[in-house]
């Protein structure tokens, strides 16, 4: 009892700061840039596989090096993929109307007729995933609890913080990214929904099912919001 008693107050001592933090974090209204596909392409060798991040259902995620030396996660649509044209558009419009400390940030993007990329903040400590079911690298409690902290309070500012709420639809571990300092950054907005209306409740509801979590994963459900901290 006393374990628990102490991780509670240590959660919402750390809440109440990051909250107070994160009023003064938001960035100012984004300066859109586009960046052409050869400028892509000598960023990340020719998209070469060796620096492939990772796939998802609508393409591959490359890491990249700009032409000023700043290390970029490129995602790559697959646009013979159903879906991959309303996804890209979905991720660009969320992430460059919406800010907060642990949402991944949109730093260009790449439209044309037969290719489309956006670049984002390359996270070096990778996913929660891969922490989560390595043999090799390991979480302490305090990790845990900070992470679990960030996706929060991210989930709480999508929800209540923006004019409309907005349903992330797809969070697992996958999609939740570390960075230097171990810092969770939610990302991923290609199924997003932006609510409003009468239809919100009945919407949300129908969203918050298990699809809205990885299945096999311990859960922690904290104001509506889907928190994962334990594997298996």
């Amino acid at each position: 009892m006393l374990l628990v008693t102490s991780i509670w107050i240590f959660i919402i001592s750390r809440k109440k700061n990051v909250k107070a933090a994160t009023e003064t974090t938001f960035l100012p209204q984004h300066q859109w840039r586009r960046v052409s596909y050869q400028e892509l392409l000598s960023a990340t060798s020719g998209f070469n596989m060796s620096n492939l991040l990772g796939t998802g259902s609508f393409g591959s995620v490359y890491k990249g090096t700009l032409s000023d030396g700043i290390d970029v996660a490129i995602k790559v649509y697959n646009l013979e993929t159903e879906g991959a044209f309303s996804s890209f558009d979905v991720e660009c419009e969320m992430l460059s109307n919406i800010r907060h400390r642990n949402l991944i940030k949109v730093i260009s993007c790449c439209s044309q007729v037969d290719f489309k990329a956006v670049v984002l903040n390359y996270m070096p400590n990778g996913s929660l995933e891969k922490w989560l079911y390595s043999h090799s690298l390991t979480l302490n409690i305090l990790q845990r609890l900070n992470i679990l902290i960030d996706v929060a309070t991210t989930l709480e500012y999508l929800h209540h913080g923006y004019d409309r709420p907005i349903v992330h639809c797809d969070l697992k571990p996958s999609n939740i990214l570390l960075d230097d300092d171990m810092v969770a950054h939610v990302a991923d907005f290609g199924i997003a929904k932006l609510l409003g209306g009468e239809d919100s409740i009945t919407r949300t509801l129908t969203l918050a099912t298990i699809g809205y979590m990885a299945p096999g994963d311990v859960v922690l459900v904290v104001n509506l919001s889907v928190i994962y901290i334990y594997s298996p």
